[in-house]
């Protein structure tokens, strides 16, 4: 039986781009640069879309290190991927707003061997809600109240 969790977070548009979250006892802002007509308070959404990739990666990376007693020091995670800009911008309807796809790259810092690590990837993979939903089609309801 699935034992589900629910998480949740808030934001409130601010000034110009600018939109401060809460999520627990933490607050971020996202925004977007100078150059870009945004305050620069923060990472803009996309960055924070990688950076939510790479951080749910790494958690599950330590978490599956823990359970099965594999010694890892550490790992950089390195994210990008490349979209239509003139897509974002309503210039253009030609492409999806969306990435056309997103690569990974890791550095693993472990004595495994290189076929370890890709079965230990695999399962991180695997595990990893973030690319999960990434990969495959979530339900997303926008309402408004």
């Amino acid at each position: 039986m699935a034992k589900m969790k629910t998480i949740g977070i808030t934001a409130k548009l601010d000034e110009k781009f600018k939109i401060e979250v809460k999520a627990g006892d933490h607050t971020m802002y996202i925004d977007q640069t100078k150059a870009g007509g945004g305050t620069d308070a923060g990472a803009t959404p996309l960055e924070y879309f990688f950076a939510s990739l790479a951080g749910c990666v790494g958690t599950v990376a330590r978490i599956v290190a823990n359970q099965k007693r594999i010694k890892l020091n550490g790992m950089d995670i390195n994210v990008e991927g490349a979209f239509d800009l003139e897509t974002l911008l309503g210039k253009s309807k030609e492409s999806r707003a969306g990435f056309t796809g997103i690569k990974v790259t890791l550095n693993i810092d472990s004595d495994m061997s290189k076929e370890e690590k890709e079965a230990f990837i695999h399962e991180v993979e695997s595990r990893c809600p973030v690319s999960d939903n990434i990969a495959n089609t979530t339900p997303i309801v926008i309402e408004v109240v």
